[in-house]
């Protein structure tokens, strides 16, 4: 699904300070240039932390050392690709760096800024204790590349109710964090099995522009949007 971007639009920007806490490994080359893996540990505000993996090119990090247990700053990007595991695919989910700077000091931040549209119907839900939370899928396009990145985001309260009034093709700009969920996936013979889920937690949602009907007057929105 093609959607129309400014020219010049930043649509995907993000910043993550934390810990490696995997080891850093040849991902995979394209056209003699190297790509690592590894992944980062952010602290959240509460005692929880988010496990996000990460992939850098080598001219990133041309004449620098990276090593697990060292405190990095990264500028990049929230991306996106399919992978085939036993015929079916998967969505996997990274963040690219673009740069990368070594800390000397153990800090943390988390913070990405998304420009999309919807490509699925929001999904909109209570929790047991009445929460209001909403799953989108956001199309996010690269402007220099011809493609999309198909990133999930979750909102919360004011902003889900706001959101689940959206239609496919709404534009909608995001701010908020990537975080990591352990869950656990029942097999079909049974048996469970420990998965990991990546997200983008929304702080911050605007609507920029509805090619489509909209199921809330414009204004209630805009005024559910400001006051959350």
């Amino acid at each position: 699904m093609d959607y129309e971007v400014l020219k010049d639009e930043i649509t995907n920007t993000g910043i993550l300070i934390g810990k490696i806490c995997s080891k850093p490994t040849l991902s995979h080359q394209v056209e003699g240039e190297s790509f690592y893996e590894f992944k980062l540990e952010i602290d959240r505000l509460s005692s929880s932390k988010d496990i996000i993996p990460v992939t850098l090119s080598e001219r990133a990090v041309f004449g620098v050392e990276i090593k697990q247990g060292q405190f990095v700053r990264l500028i990049g990007e929230y991306r996106s690709y399919n992978k085939l595991y036993s015929e079916k695919s998967k969505l996997i989910l990274h963040f690219f760096a673009k740069e990368v700077e070594i800390s000397n000091e153990e800090e943390y931040e988390n913070e990405i800024k998304l420009v999309g549209f919807l490509c699925k119907e929001p999904v909109y839900r209570k929790t047991p204790f009445n929460r209001e939370i909403c799953d989108i899928l956001l199309a996010v396009n690269r402007t220099n590349y011809h493609r999309s990145d198909y990133i999930p985001c979750i909102l919360w309260g004011r902003n889900a109710r706001f959101v689940a009034n959206q239609n496919i093709g709404c534009k909608i700009e995001i701010v908020g964090r990537i975080q990591s969920r352990e869950y656990t996936k029942t097999l079909p013979d049974g048996g469970t099995e420990n998965k990991m889920a990546y997200e983008v937690s929304c702080q911050r949602v605007s609507i920029l522009s509805n090619i489509s009907n909209i199921k809330l007057d414009n204004q209630t929105q805009q005024e559910d949007a400001i006051n959350n």
